[in-house]
This record gives structure tokens, sequence and C-alpha cells, in this order.
């Protein structure tokens, strides 16, 4: 049953301003999305709402890594490392289709940031404090088992290499199970719903005031018990309005990567490499490409549209060409590009890369919760720290109780595996049966991989509602965006582009030879009108120019050319 559809969506917001709610988050991303869930599982009314689409902020803009944060431990963040370490187990359980491990290499160089044996040990400490499983554990690798293992390592200097395992992850999908399981469970989320304005009576939060950003003259209230800011780099903001930033504030910190095409940076392993300048960074294969970042440097910009500078990519390009010499990346190699904000806590005195990445609750006397901080891979442990303290705060009024956190063990929407073992036999299967409908292997693969056990509905698609002949779009691009208006709220091309199938990073030809098609087949099914279609024709434009902008070949050309082929 299609229970987050895009053409619902109407519904929804009456649903929305219809009810009262126990609790109701600003925000989308990742903590947003995991307050919300941790909050319906528990019994709780619950509803959500996001500015843009969801996980369009940060949540989609990280190195796309559940990872425990190794370098925290030379901060000593001992805590840190241990509680995201051992989340990594818990999210791969519960969604192996977009979180999976694989084994990292930390070349040791001669004065670099890790000796051998600190690099033992530290990653020894990182294992343990991280439960990992003993075949998941540390190896230490001589200079010739590095090479042996990635060839492209700089030789000169190279002492040897730590072996370790790491979970990648798709940050905007893993955000978009985790609402839709909510939804499932009674939850209501709607994108493109701003906040405006806080509702007080007697200097108490009662609701916010919100306006539909797809129709800009429709605004109305929604009424909670309790209000949660869960905004990112947004939450001083919503404290402002609220007249209760007081003490410890945000610090912005960007994070750019790069993307490059794997025949010109054929990585065989993920590798965590140092920078000259002391930072580290990582190069990730990933789909055919290879993925370079972070940086970590301070931002004071726009923060909804944070751009990559040519300095940013001159710097990964360095970093790269540094560390993997044969490799000689030039900046014409650079296909997208993603540049991500972080929210951290401010601390006087620490540049970017030191300053904490602990979570951090605010409540003010009028009610509003504030979470800030935090790190991908904590944000089940940062929702339930939020929602204990929401069924505290409802029961002290209303004597009524409430389970504590349920979500540990709660599969999310297409991670219905009784374990994580049965996953490769899974893909095997389903990608058999995508070929049966016409799919090449590679295509009906990826579907699998991205939709995990919703792969089937997606599959309905090309069974029930074969491809209109005329339609410019091929059969896997049409089953994922029917599955996309239908089950996962998209309601831009670019929320299909980018947060719904990451192609805007990781396959730019695809988004440049079908992106008109696509519009053009929203518009027909959504009864866009003519204004509308050329509105959302302009902000993929926009989108594309933003990924591929510090680029030294002409996006304009590359662009009238993947037009004129249509």
């Amino acid at each position: 049953m299609a229970i987050w559809e895009t053409e619902l969506r109407p519904q929804l917001l009456h649903q929305m301003q219809a009810n009262e709610w126990d609790v109701l988050i600003i925000g989308g991303g990742i903590t947003g999305a995991g307050i919300l869930l941790d909050a319906v599982s528990r019994g709780l009314k619950a509803a959500l709402i996001e500015m843009q689409d969801f996980a369009a902020g940060t949540s989609n803009r990280s190195t796309k890594l559940i990872h425990g944060g190794l370098r925290y431990l030379k901060q000593l963040e001992i805590g840190l490392v241990a509680e995201v370490g051992r989340e990594r187990a818990v999210v791969y359980e519960n969604a192996p289709h977009v979180t999976r491990p694989e084994w990292m290499l930390l070349p040791l160089m001669e004065g670099g940031t890790y000796g051998k044996l600190a690099a033992s040990f530290g990653i020894r400490l990182y294992d343990y404090l991280a439960g990992v499983k003993r075949t998941e554990r540390r190896q230490m690798l001589s200079r010739e088992e590095a090479l042996a293992k990635e060839p492209l390592l700089n030789p000169d200097g190279l002492k040897g290499a730590g072996y370790y395992v790491e979970y990648r992850t798709d940050d905007a999908r893993l955000t978009l199970e985790v609402l839709k399981k909510a939804v499932q469970l009674g939850g209501v989320a709607i994108n493109y719903c701003k906040a405006l304005q806080l509702i007080k009576e007697n200097g108490q939060l009662l609701g916010i005031h919100v306006q539909d950003e797809l129709q800009p003259h429709h605004s109305f209230d929604i009424r909670a018990r309790v209000i949660i800011n869960a905004t990112g780099p947004w939450v001083d903001e919503i404290r402002d309005w609220d007249h209760s930033k007081q003490g410890k504030t945000l610090h912005w910190t960007k994070g750019v990567h790069i993307v490059v095409d794997a025949s010109r940076f054929p990585l065989s392993n993920p590798v965590y490499f140092d920078v000259p300048d002391g930072r580290m960074i990582f190069a990730i294969p990933r789909s055919g490409k290879t993925y370079i970042g972070t940086t970590d440097t301070n931002y004071t910009g726009d923060v909804m549209y944070p751009r990559m500078t040519l300095a940013d990519r001159d710097y990964l390009l360095e970093a790269v060409n540094t560390m993997f010499p044969s490799v000689r990346l030039l900046p014409e190699d650079v296909e997208s590009s993603w540049a991500g904000i972080r929210p951290l806590i401010h601390e006087d005195g620490k540049n970017p890369s030191e300053i904490s990445r602990k979570d951090e609750i605010f409540q003010s006397s009028s009610g509003l919760i504030t979470i800030a901080g935090g790190k991908l891979t904590g944000y089940r442990k940062m929702a339930e720290k939020v929602v204990d303290i929401v069924v505290e705060r409802i029961g002290q009024v209303t004597g009524q109780t409430y389970p504590g956190c349920q979500t540990e063990h709660l599969r999310l929407s297409g991670g219905e595996f009784h374990q994580s073992s049965e996953w490769n036999d899974f893909v095997h299967t389903m990608t058999r049966e995508g070929e049966l409908l016409g799919l090449s292997s590679q295509e009906a693969r990826q579907l699998v991989e991205r939709y995990g056990k919703n792969v089937e509905r997606v599959f309905n698609w090309l069974r029930n509602e074969p491809l209109d002949a005329g339609l410019a779009i091929p059969k896997d691009i049409y089953a994922a965006l029917q599955y996309g208006l239908e089950e996962e709220m998209v309601c831009r091309a670019e929320d299909f582009f980018i947060r719904r199938t990451g192609s805007l990073y990781f396959n730019m030809n695809l988004v440049l030879s079908y992106q008109h098609s696509v519009v053009d087949f929203m518009a027909k099914r959504l009864q866009w009108s003519d204004d509308r279609v050329l509105e959302e024709k302009q902000r993929l434009q926009d989108r594309i120019l933003e990924a591929r902008e510090a680029l030294e070949k002409p996006v304009e050309k590359a662009l009238s050319t993947a037009a004129s082929a249509l």
C-alpha cells in the first residue's frame, strides 16, 4: 500500500494541521528521522517537517561512511569512539542494503600522522571499543603487503599499513529508509514544509506556523506538546526565534568531496591517508567511480547551497597526486562534487579538525528541545536521548508511561532480513529476477543494492506497468522513478537524481542525458503547469552546475551537448 505517495501530499498536509501531536520535529536529516522513528516506535503520535527535501543538507553531503572515527582516539574521545563504533554493527544489521563493511587501508608513512606502533595499538583499541567481531579485526601489513593490496600507493616513505574494517553507506538513502519505517509505523513526514514562526502562549511553546514551499501562498499552524529542533546548521536560528540561544553555539565547518572515474583512479581498496598539512583524507571506490574527501575548513557562507571552490578542488587533487603519484589527476578529471556543512559545537581555540563531534541537547524555558552536533553513525543513540526526555516530560503531565528505546533491533524499510548474512544470496536471486524483466545484470544489481527488500515493489512497475515505448528513459530509471513517486515522496526532479539515486554525484552522464525526460514524465504524472516545468528544469540545471562548478571544462558546453542529444 502506498503510504508515502507524492500525490497524497495534500492529504498529509491536512493531517498535519488537523491533529495535535505529541512530538513535532523540525528537520528531516538523519537526526530528525531517527527521532521520528524512535518516537513512533514507542507509541508517541509524532510528525516531522523539512524545509527542503529529506536529507538535502548535511545528511546527503557526508563522506558516506558509518565509521567510529579512528582519528578521535588521538583527541581522547574514548566514549564517542566506543558508542558510535558499536553503532556501526547495529546500523548494518538493521539496513544491510545501505550499509556494508569494507576493508580500509591506513598507509603508514615516514613522518606521517600515525607511526607503526601507535597505529597498531590505536586500531586494536578501536576494534576493542567498537566490539568488532573476530573476522573483522585489524591486520598490520608490511610495506610489501601494503603495496600488494594497493599498488597505486607512493612507495617512497611507506613503512606499512593498517588494514581494518569500516562501513560504507548511502547517507541520503539511510535517512530515507529510517523515515519510511517511521511512516509505516504511523508517523507523518513532509518535505518542502518550512517553519516560519514559533507559536507561544504565556511563554510556552505550543506549535509552529509553517509554509508549504511548493505552494508559496499556503501557510498553516501545527500544534504539538513538544517541539524538537533538529535542523542541523540552522539550530541556532530556531534558538534565536525562541530567545534561548545562550551559552554554547554552533561552529560551521565545510567538507568537500570530488568524484572521478575509476578508469582515472582505479583504486582497489578504500584508503584513509595522510596529507602533508597533517590532515587525513579518504579515497573510496564506489559504483565505477572514486570519490575523495573531505576537507575541513571554517565556513561562514551560504548554508543551503555550500560550494566547492577551485582551492578546495586543487587541495584534494594535490593530496591524491602526492599519495598516489602514478595517478596524476587533472582538474578536468573531476566529474562531480559536493560540499556539506558540519554543524559542530563551538570550542574556543580549536581548529576545525579538532572540534569534538559529540552531540549536545539544549532545553529552553519555553519547552523547545534542541539537538546539535553529533555524527551520522550515532543518529540512533542521539534519537534515544531526545525521546527519553520527551516521554519523561509528557508522562509528568499526563501520567502516561512509554517503553524504552525500541530501535536497536528494528529493521529499517528495505532491510527486513533475519540477519545480514542473508544479503549476498538475496542480491544474487533478485538480480537474476531483474534480468528476467529485461534489465541488464548491472542495472538489476544496482536496483537490488539500492532498495533491498523493497526492490520487489520496484520490479512490480516493470511487471504490471510496462514502459511506454514513446518514453525516452530506460527501464531501470522508469521503475525507480515510479517507486520514488509512489513510496518515497519525490517532489522534484532533483530529489530523484540526487537523494533517491545518487546519480548527480556518481553518474553525471545519466543526469545530463535524461534530465528533461524525467522532468517531463513527472510533469505529466503530477499535472504540473508549464511554469512549474520550467522551474523544475532550471532548479535541476542549478544543481548540475553546482556539482560541476569547479571544473576546467566549460559546463555550459557539456550541458548544451547533452541537451542536443535528446
